[in-house]
């Protein structure tokens, strides 16, 4: 009896890969909605940041390209083939997306002055590494040789887990300019070089006496995710998936559940509270607008007519996609793709995709049935079928859908149709064929999008080398809070993962005491800390800063409140800064410390902040600087 697989494919489609400066790493989740909980937290006991590793699995199908199991070095043979690449010091200026209608400004090539011959000493590329077998790991697999001029760049490595499946890291978050010159501006840093990545993963399967060539992935590695299991209001699974939608690719929604269609929007609407003052005083905890109240929501998720008027109001609320008038009263309050380059048009704030406006629309008019929250179902449970499914969308709903200006993970060619395959599978170039990094002095909008174009094709180095080089000064530019004629410190940028405002350990331990008063804990609730506070103010010294020390900055990671002694006033969980440092090795206390104590660097830790809360050298948590400032171009 012949097989009934046919095919093989290769899952996820897209992995996600984050950096980290520790030999230690997780797996980035493989289940939608629920992020990574790796053993021991997200640093090593030095206060490093772990990488987010993915791991790629092969799936076989048959003629109809049904989905029939897993295969693994068990059942198969299996010959991988990853090649990943830096090309963003190579490629075009970011100065806005270039597929916004009529407002996208062409771009000149970074590094304008390196021509010729010479142009091919900015791209790091290290070439193929192909590994096969079970828990196979080597520096052979490192993805070493790549330079930027004569530097040669690290980019990550590749190894094989128990079941002969891929295991894919990236490199270390290192950033550094060729000419020792300072980093000036958020995204088009002359000179300048970092080590995130992407590229193409392939395989050659052996089953049966048959051997198949692997539909291929890809694999991005982006900067860190510093909101653990928080996610935006518009997933980048949001808005490939109303792209399928809208060109006929996907069905849309038949019936609108609540806890499907509209809670999530809801929910990471509230819970951006964690990373944002501004949302946290609109729709935190104790807020009229939490929508996630008991009271609240038992309102919004029942479809009878006597809540209509509940639904509508915060149904109005948000922002219409496509619309033609400036709303910035409207939700949620993040900015757009024109901002800082145009005013007062309706893309300068960041709006819900079609997709999900229109089931917001029918459960305003309480055309859903309520549903059940989801509860987590552990992969390996999952049937290959729904494995298949929830590979093909936890990485792209672990990223943000927006703003692209030009985002920090993933960015705007994801909602061009020609920019895919089929859904959820990039158009990929031939295994031989490198990306094209000239397309004229000039890459405009017309060129960007045209068959043939740098959206026509992906390759080695083709997704990350439209973001910002390198990627801390962009993510200590894109904050919150530029006007300063509003109250709140918003709109945000990019909250869900690089936080502006956050709970911080010391008051997540007060409001904990349940000895205090309940009036005082919710005091040190209400407190919140700018996340860069460490950095300064000043923007040219604070982009340089992140550049050095990004891998101090705390993690924001969800806490349970004890129950011992709770008040109605408090959450049950709460998101807190976590593992933040506030120092470095080379701090005199440290070394004082380390010497006198021969102490684990946790136990060193706890003591340096001992020893500056007696010397007086931290901040005060009884008097919080307010700071407001204006925008400025060159900071976003």
């Amino acid at each position: 009896m012949g097989s009934t697989i046919k095919s093989v494919a290769i899952y996820p489609p897209l992995g996600v890969a984050r950096v980290g400066n520790s030999s230690e790493f997780f797996f980035a989740s493989e289940i939608p909605g629920h992020p990574a909980v790796p053993e021991n937290g997200f640093k090593d006991d030095l206060g490093r940041v772990k990488k987010q590793a993915v791991r790629f699995r092969i799936y076989g199908l048959d003629e109809d390209g049904n989905v029939v199991r897993e295969l693994t070095a068990d059942l198969a043979g299996i010959s991988w083939r990853a090649h990943i690449a830096n090309r963003k010091a190579g490629w075009y200026q970011f100065l806005n997306a270039l597929d916004l209608p009529g407002l996208g400004i062409p771009a000149a090539f970074r590094n304008g002055t390196v021509t010729g011959s010479d142009r091919a000493k900015l791209v790091i590329d290290p070439g193929s590494r192909t590994i096969s077998g079970k828990n196979v790991t080597g520096l052979e697999y490192h993805f070493t040789g790549g330079k930027f001029y004569e530097l040669e760049v690290p980019l990550g490595e590749v190894r094989t887990d128990e079941k002969g499946r891929l295991v894919f890291l990236g490199g270390d978050g290192t950033s550094a300019s060729y000419t020792n010159a300072a980093a000036t501006t958020f995204a088009n840093n002359d000179g300048w070089h970092d080590d995130v990545s992407d590229g193409t993963i392939r395989a050659t399967v052996t089953f049966e006496g048959e051997t198949f060539e692997a539909t291929p992935a890809m694999v991005v590695v982006t900067p860190p995710n510093f909101g653990q299991g928080l996610y935006s209001v518009v997933t980048m699974y949001d808005v490939v998936s109303d792209l399928y939608i809208r060109n006929g690719w996907m069905q849309k929604p038949d019936d609108i559940v609540f806890y499907e269609h509209i809670y999530p929007i809801l929910d990471r609407t509230v819970q951006t509270q964690w990373v944002n003052e501004g949302f946290y005083i609109l729709f935190g905890q104790n807020s009229p607008s939490d929508f996630t109240a008991n009271d609240i929501l038992k309102k919004l998720s029942d479809p009878s007519d006597s809540n209509r008027e509940a639904r509508d109001k915060v149904f109005n609320w948000y922002r219409k996609p496509d619309g033609d008038q400036y709303e910035p009263e409207k939700i949620p309050p993040f900015y757009g793709d024109a901002f800082g380059d145009y005013e007062a048009l309706p893309n300068v704030d960041l709006p819900l995709t079609v997709t999900q406006y229109e089931c917001m629309e029918r459960w305003a008019k309480g055309d859903f049935t309520t549903g059940k929250p989801h509860g987590m179902t552990a992969f390996d449970d999952l049937s290959p079928v729904e494995q298949t499914v929830a590979l093909n969308r936890a990485p792209l709903e672990e990223c943000l859908g927006g703003p692209f200006h030009p985002g920090i993970e993933i960015t705007w060619p994801f909602r061009n149709l020609i920019f895919w395959d089929q859904p959820f599978r990039i158009k990929i170039l031939p295994e031989n064929e490198t990306p094209a990094d000239d397309y004229g002095p000039l890459l405009s909008p017309a060129i960007a999008l045209a068959p043939n174009g740098p959206l026509d094709g992906s390759g080695p180095g083709s997704l990350s080398r439209w973001l910002g080089v390198p990627w801390q000064t962009d993510e200590a530019s894109c904050l919150s809070g530029y006007d300063p004629s509003l109250y709140l410190t918003i709109p945000s940028f990019w909250a869900a993962r690089v936080p502006n405002q956050v709970l911080s350990k010391d008051s997540f331990t007060r409001l904990s005491d349940t000895g205090m008063n309940d009036a005082q804990r919710l005091k040190h609730l209400d407190y919140r800390q700018d996340w860069l506070r460490d950095f300064g103010s000043q923007y040219q010294p604070k982009i340089n800063k992140m550049v050095k020390r990004w891998h101090e900055l705390g993690i924001i990671v969800q806490h349970p409140l004890p129950q011992t002694g709770t008040t109605k006033w408090l959450p049950e969980k709460l998101w807190v800064e976590s593992d933040r440092v506030g120092f470095t090795e080379d701090d005199p206390t440290y070394k004082q410390v380390l010497e006198a104590e021969n102490a684990t660097p946790r136990v060193v830790h706890e003591a340096v902040v001992l020893l500056k809360t007696v010397a007086g050298d931290t901040e005060n948590p009884a008097r919080p600087e307010r700071k407001r400032r204006s925008f400025r171009r060159d900071e976003r």
